[in-house]
């Protein structure tokens, strides 16, 4: 009888070793990483526990489990501050609403200009227009406000929808000019030989094309507008028509003195329509941000 042995390949020593230092890079990789959301995280779940538990555990508990849940900061921080918090959502939402239509109509047609038309001192122009990213907004308060005084429009939505319409973002152009030259020219010129003109190709050639692009406009758009406090605080004086930034504010009094529970509890809520408009297009805008570079 003859008996055979088989000889089982493995792998050396060193390789075993590396692997096993790859794996536990990875964890403490993995690790660092948590902590890290973990602490970007915290000042959202410590706001998020004091509006569940009663003002005056909010600073002295020693914990950051609460002993006691209560749910009444919500329903009373909706009905704090006449006309109520819902107004300020709807108000908030009819202004940054607004915004975002004004910059995809104007941002992508300013951007479709310096994209593929020729005109003279094209370059000369675009510098131009990166230049005004550079302009702080103060040095444009008090002209802007000079404006909108004489044809009328403080204390209307007006000055914080109509300039989005006339392209005044200067980065969006950027975005979308950049995302515009990832795509062929030969698209556009195959359009250009079946009779389209510039109009018929801005609309059905590329405007299909750029939805990761129009997304990441769109979602900035909507949470700038939606954040923006100095605004609303120049040009509304009518409680009717404050958005959430000037609702918030409202919580707190002349002495500086503020009711935390409902504030909390309103700020909780109002990060909402962020996060569910973030989750939603989460995957364009990483799109949009991630082709953003490219060049064709």
């Amino acid at each position: 009888m003859m008996v055979t042995f088989r000889t089982v390949d493995r792998p050396p020593v060193d390789a075993r070793g590396g692997a096993a230092a790859k794996r536990f890079k990875r964890v403490l990789l993995h690790a660092g990483l948590v902590m890290l959301c973990v602490g970007m995280l915290y000042p959202l779940l410590w706001m998020a526990r004091g509006s569940l538990v009663p003002e005056d555990q909010i600073f002295s508990s020693e914990t950051f489990l609460p002993s006691e849940l209560v749910f009444a900061n919500y329903p009373d921080g909706w009905a704090a501050n006449p006309p109520g918090f819902g107004r300020f959502l709807i108000n908030s939402a009819v202004v940054s609403v607004g915004a975002v239509i004004g910059n995809l109509v104007a941002c992508t047609m300013a951007a479709y200009s310096f994209a593929r038309v020729e005109f003279p001192l094209k370059r000369l122009w675009f510098a131009v227009m990166l230049a005004t990213v550079m302009i702080p907004v103060h040095a444009t308060l008090v002209p802007q406000y000079t404006i909108f005084t004489a044809v009328g429009w403080v204390d209307t939505y007006l000055p914080l929808i109509v300039p989005k319409f006339l392209a005044t973002d200067a980065f969006f152009i950027f975005l979308l000019v950049q995302f515009m030259r990832s795509i062929p020219r030969e698209l556009d010129e195959a359009a250009e030989i079946d009779g389209c003109g510039h109009l018929q190709r801005f609309v059905r050639v590329l405007l299909p094309l750029m939805g990761p692009a129009l997304a990441t406009t769109a979602v900035f758009t909507f949470i700038w507008t939606y954040e923006d406090f100095m605004g609303p605080l120049i040009y509304l004086a009518d409680v009717n028509q404050y958005t959430v930034p000037l609702g918030l504010r409202m919580f707190m009094n002349s002495m500086g003195e503020s009711s935390y529970g409902e504030l909390f509890a309103m700020t909780t809520l109002s990060l909402l329509p962020v996060f569910v408009i973030f989750m939603i297009f989460q995957r364009r805008l990483i799109e949009g941000i991630a082709t953003t570079g490219l060049k064709g």
